[in-house]
This record gives structure tokens, C-alpha cells and sequence, in this order.
């Protein structure tokens, strides 16, 4: 199979393209295949099957050579250049907005159909911002030969919203967001492991990642602030949701906290709804849904956990009750695994969409 000549995203060669990967497995390859988004990416083509002619691991210079197992075979992984997405027909991209920047034209200009995971694109008109469970339709029309692959915090509150924007009729969401250190790389769970250890025996902790002490601490700030007082990370769930719903007009004010967790994010959640909101068939609104379950008994201690859903593939919703400051509105709480749902789980089931189609 040969990738897609790109000529500004007409619609025949789109179907063409299509119809090729349906006949064929689709030539793969992964952008930053040694970091923990790649690494994971690698994990779930491999356990869901995905059908794979060839697959090319693309990283830095510092990472090639090294030897990665794929399906009983020992793959060795390359450096990055402008050369390497002759005859690719799918890219996965989860090595920084700058690399995405620099080298995501390059694919798609060869042809190849991008997924990319970074905050690179995910705010141009032209791009598709898409969350398989919610807006599937949105991966069949992407002109540049791009789509997006949403922020973490966002698809995870989404998932958990979107069964009852269905029922309801989403208008307002007010989150707090509790996430952990992997989403700063393996940078944040070092730095969160170092000085737990110091703490404990009583050493001086050393901060490098974080810009105050993460063990033991809880950091009111991801990303940089903005003029507005919210930080980056926060407006994400604002911009992206409402394109990832089509909502143009949705509410969102959200606060991002890192804690001192590895693995899987929480989120606290109390959203408004144009309809009148029963508890019952909103708890019902999950019932057959993908990808989201509910956890919620509290009269026997049951509740989701970040523990509940790290390296698991299911966002897990409970604490769920009418809210009594605000008219039609659900307070409740969901956590998901940001690694695997929140980027490369994701990543992987867009491509899934276009190879089924």
C-alpha cells in the first residue's frame, strides 16, 4: 500500500484513500514511539489487533537504534527526518506540539493521514478534533490530512458527559480537575518518587519539574497562565469541548490541579443542562455506552478511584446527585487513565475509524 497523494484534502482522494486501507493493512507509523504516549500507542495496536502492513517507530536522534518488540518481532527504531513517511498511510504523532508543527505538513504532504497529539492543531477550523464515542463522523473530513487528538482532561470529562448532553441537553460545566504527575512525562513521576523519598528520610527536596514541592502537595496550576487568570490547560476544556460538541455557546470554567498521583485523572464535575434532569435516567443515560461505565454505590463505599482506571481502557463515573445550588444541573465524579483514553487509546481507535469505514 502507498500513502495519499495530499492535494489540499478533495474529496476523492479521501475516498480513495479509504477504500485502499480497506483492502489492505495500512502502512503505520509512530512519532515519539519511545515515550510513555508511544510506548502506549505500541500497547494498544498490538492488543486490539489494529491491522498493521508495516509500522515504522520514528523518534530522536538520542532514541535510534534502540529495540522495541511488536508481535514477536524486534523492531528497531528510527530517527526522525523529512524522509520518513514515504509510503506511510498512517501517522501517529505524540512527540510535542513542535515536532507536530515541523513534521505533521511533512507527512500529510507525502500522503499520509495524521493523528496527531498534541495541542498543535486542535483549534483549527480545518483539523478534526475527535473522541470516537462522541463525534466519529468528524475523522472522515479532514482536508490537510490532519486530525487532532483532544487533551486529556477534556475527552475524560466528555466521555462522562457527553451519555447525558445526549439525554439533557449540555449548557454549563463547572470542573475541578485533579491530575497526575504522568502527565508531565516521565520528568513528573521521577520528580514525584524523588521526593517522597526525601521527605520520608528526612532530606532536602529538590524541585526541577514542578515549581513548588508535588509529594505530599497539591499545585493549583497546569500550563501557563493567561491574561484571564485561567491557565491554558483550563481553557482547553472550554475551546475544545465546545468544538468536540458542536456547542459553540457552551459554558466552562474549570480549575486544573496536579496532585501527587502517577497514574489516571479525576475530575469533579457539576454540569447544567437545558432539560429537566432526573437522577434515574441519568444514571440510565450509560447504559450499552462505550468506553464509560458507572461506578456508584456510595452506601457501600463504592466509587471510582484513579486506581480504578489506570491501564485500563473505561472512564468510570460515580458520585452522582442533583445538585443543590443550580437548577437542572448533576454533580458528579469521573476518572479515566490520560496515558491510554486520554491520548494513545484514543489516537488508536480514530485510526480504527478509518481503516472499518
Amino acid at each position: 500500500m502507498t500513502g495519499l497523494p495530499y492535494n489540499g484534502g478533495r474529496t476523492e482522494n479521501i475516498r480513495h484513500f479509504l477504500t485502499t486501507i480497506m483492502n489492505q493493512a495500512p502502512h503505520v507509523a509512530i512519532v515519539g514511539a519511545t515515550g510513555a504516549v508511544g510506548v502506549e500507542i505500541l500497547s494498544c495496536l498490538e492488543t486490539r489487533n489494529f491491522p498493521v502492513g508495516s509500522l515504522k517507530l520514528l523518534a530522536s536522534a538520542r532514541s535510534a537504534g534502540k529495540q522495541v518488540a511488536f508481535r514477536g518481532k524486534m523492531l528497531t527504531v528510527e530517527e526522525l527526518t523529512e524522509k520518513s513517511f514515504d509510503g506511510v498511510d498512517i501517522a501517529l504523532f505524540s512527540a510535542g506540539g513542535g515536532i507536530s508543527l515541523k513534521f505533521a505538513p511533512i507527512a500529510a504532504a507525502a500522503g499520509c493521514v495524521v493523528i496527531d497529539n498534541s495541542s498543535a492543531f486542535r483549534q483549527e477550523p480545518d483539523v478534526p478534533l475527535v473522541v470516537p464515542e462522541i463525534n466519529p463522523e468528524a475523522a472522515f473530513n479532514h482536508p490537510r490530512n490532519i486530525i487532532a487528538n483532544p487533551n486529556c482532561t477534556t475527552i475524560i470529562t466528555l466521555m462522562a458527559l457527553f451519555p447525558l448532553h445526549q439525554r439533557f441537553g449540555l449548557k454549563t460545566v463547572i470542573a475541578s480537575s485533579y491530575q497526575a504527575v504522568s502527565g508531565s512525562g516521565q520528568h513528573g513521576i521521577a520528580e514525584l518518587e524523588a521526593q517522597v523519598r526525601a521527605v520520608v528520610d528526612g532530606h532536602p527536596v529538590v524541585k526541577n519539574v514542578y515549581p513548588h514541592q508535588i509529594a505530599f502537595n497539591l499545585l493549583p496550576q497546569i500550563d501557563s497562565f493567561t491574561e484571564n487568570g485561567y491557565t491554558k490547560e483550563e481553557l482547553k476544556m472550554l475551546n475544545e469541548g465546545r468544538k468536540i460538541l458542536s456547542l459553540p455557546e457552551l459554558k466552562v470554567t474549570c480549575t486544573c490541579v496536579r496532585v501527587p498521583v502517577y497514574r489516571s485523572h479525576s475530575i469533579s464535575v457539576t454540569a447544567q443542562f437545558e432539560k429537566p434532569v432526573d437522577l434515574e435516567t441519568a444514571r440510565s443515560a450509560y447504559e450499552g455506552k462505550p468506553g464509560v461505565a458507572l461506578m456508584d454505590n456510595p452506601a457501600e463505599g463504592v466509587w471510582p478511584t484513579p486506581l480504578d482506571s489506570t491501564n485500563g481502557d473505561t472512564c468510570y463515573v460515580g458520585r452522582m446527585r442533583m445538585d443543590m445550588a443550580i437548577d437542572n444541573a448533576l454533580t458528579l465524579w469521573v476518572v479515566g487513565d490520560q496515558v491510554r483514553k486520554g491520548a494513545a487509546l484514543n489516537a488508536v481507535q480514530i485510526a480504527e475509524l478509518l481503516v472499518n469505514r
